[in-house]
């Protein structure tokens, strides 16, 4: 969970209110944080937060905890506005960045005053908003930028890797490739990019350096001092949703502060966007619903009452709540989203806590404990353990892995493209590891025990949750053989007797691939990795592979 640093002298400044520590401690609650720690500094008290929510990069920064507060006390309620005005500028993309970092969105704001304490809260923002929801700036990564020195259009183009800026911290010029080399954040951050044909510029009218998405700004214009006034906000990635709702929360805190918001049109191949975009967005739920569950005596207006305390445009309508919400949340996406903001605002400690009637005994869940066992059967092999994401998409499952579009659970209404589905298979899981890791030393031997979901028309839910094993060894030697010693050895701890059967498989190498059966039932796949999907993935190493579903292997105690 995200954690920051915030001042109580700058938070009561935003608020318009003072309040003891001990105050500050419950009301850091109404923004889904927890106060960590408090020491004092040059006369000054400070607080270490800590979010509890991934999904709220609004609240990672004094300027979003105070906003929540404010309403949270009643000092504003509904949805928060914020004027938008047409800048005139420019942003032209260039189309050969589409495999590189594809997408970027921009903003201007202007008529800010910035302290100390409001420049390091900026900054932290942008890095906290890169470094978790961007995903280390894989997805997501932010610059700033003082206005006042770019002389738009703006340029987001693909260059190439001579060219030359001052990065930011240096006082010399460097070629892009020696960026990556000699530069901290360089070093940090060039694998993002370090392997494509161009590497992304941010340049404007004269040719002058902004930045090096998604990795450094430069010294001339990435410099932003408690004189600058005036500020250029860039969003780079590879999600237009993703980046957008970032972009959102950076400006809007800015107007926190007073800044006036500017938009910018974004100028692509095929379409233009208008940057931000603070459309609100709608949801809505039963009344019913939230009665039920809240635990609390609720009447209709109550609940309105406490929805207008978080952010929320509320009308009531026909027995449901139909709301309207900022544009800088994407975290509404069941009705229970919308009851936790219910009973955030009526205050956790409000709610008298009951015994409960029922008498029992709990217990660890078997199957887990099994699970656990093949975990440590495994690193005992030698082998790494990595956790990787259930939700995939369609592209991984099956186009790099060199398969036709087959059966998937599908998300309706997915936030992202990349998160659309529910993962089939493992493997697909462990080759984007690995070619997320290219730089790393070899061999590299991983695995993963997790869930994969699929198709079952006899049950309820039309789908079912497998356990199953999956292990992927990468090295310049790999063959099969290395692949099923360790199979063997795994079958061997499981008291399985198992065979293989040759298959072909388009994933993987002719002639070594098989189906792995235990009796008659097959309980898995093995083979090496086929040519054109290590290029897909970007892995340049062969690659071995086994997946196995665990469930035929367990055996439950009496």
């Amino acid at each position: 969970m995200p954690k920051f640093d915030v001042s109580k002298d700058d938070l009561e400044r935003l608020v318009g209110e003072s309040f003891t520590v001990e105050e500050w401690e419950d009301l850091f609650l109404y923004a889904k944080c927890e106060l960590d720690d408090v020491w004092e500094e040059d006369g000054k008290v400070y607080f270490k937060a800590d979010s509890k929510d991934t999904n709220r990069p609004d609240l990672w920064s004094a300027e979003g905890i105070a906003r929540q507060i404010k309403w949270a006390l009643g000092k504003a309620r509904g949805l928060p506005k914020y004027e938008v005005e047409e800048s005139g500028v420019e942003v032209y993309v260039d189309e050969r960045l589409s495999d590189i970092r594809p997408y970027g969105v921009y903003a201007i704001v202007e008529g800010l005053t910035f302290d100390e304490e409001a420049l390091k809260q900026m900054i932290n923002l942008q890095e906290k908003v890169a470094l978790t929801f961007g995903r280390r700036r894989r997805e997501v990564a932010i610059g700033i930028f003082d206005f006042d020195k770019v002389r738009p259009p703006i340029y987001y183009r693909a260059a190439n890797k001579d060219e030359k800026f001052i990065p930011l911290g240096f006082k010399e010029e460097l070629t892009l490739e020696e960026i990556l080399e000699k530069h901290e954040k360089g070093r940090e951050y060039g694998h993002l990019i370090r392997d494509k044909s161009y590497y992304p510029l941010l340049v404007d009218s004269e040719g002058n350096v902004l930045s090096m998405p998604p990795v450094i700004n430069s010294e001339l214009t990435g410099r932003v001092t408690e004189k600058t006034r005036n500020v250029f906000v860039d969003v780079t990635g590879w999600d237009l949703k993703k980046i957008m709702l970032a972009l959102n929360v950076v400006v809007t805190a800015l107007a926190e502060r007073g800044g006036k918001i500017k938009s910018v049109k974004v100028v692509y191949k095929d379409f233009e966007i208008q940057t931000p975009d603070l459309t609100p967005k709608s949801f809505e739920v039963e009344l019913e619903y939230i009665k039920k569950l809240a635990g609390v005596e609720l009447s209709d207006e109550e609940i309105k009452e406490l929805l207008e305390k978080m952010f929320y445009e509320v009308k009531l309508v026909d027995g449901k709540a139909k709301v309207r919400y900022p544009a800088f949340r994407d975290d509404i996406m069941h009705p229970r989203d919308i009851l936790e903001d219910v009973l955030i605002a009526y205050g956790y400690n409000e709610i008298e806590p009951e015994e409960p009637e029922l008498v029992v005994q709990g217990k660890g869940d078997e199957f887990i404990d099994f699970e656990n066992a093949v975990r440590e059967l495994m690193i005992g092999f030698g082998l790494q353990e990595v956790m990787t994401f259930n939700l995939t998409n369609k592209e991984a499952q099956f186009t790099k892995m060199n398969l036709p579009y087959g059966d998937l659970v599908e998300i309706e209404n997915p936030i992202s493209p990349k998160w659309s589905a529910l993962r089939k298979w493992i493997t697909p899981s462990l080759m984007e590891f690995l070619s997320l890791n290219t730089h790393e030393e070899y061999p590299q031997r991983i695995f993963e025990v997790g869930r994969a979901t699929l198709i079952d028309e006899s049950r309820e839910t039309k789908t079912i949750s497998e356990s199953k094993l999956a292990v992927a060894i990468a090295h310049p030697r790999v063959t099969f053989t290395e692949a099923k010693e360790i199979l063997d050895s795994v079958m061997r701890h499981l008291g399985a007797q198992y065979r293989i059967e040759e298959i072909e498989h388009s994933s993987f190498i002719p002639g070594r691939a098989g189906k792995i059966l235990v009796g008659n039932i097959e309980v898995g796949i093995i083979g090496e990795i086929h040519p054109q999907v290590l290029e897909n993935w970007g892995v340049e190493m062969p690659v071995a592979v086994f997946e196995i579903f665990l469930r035929p292997f367990y055996r439950p105690s009496l």
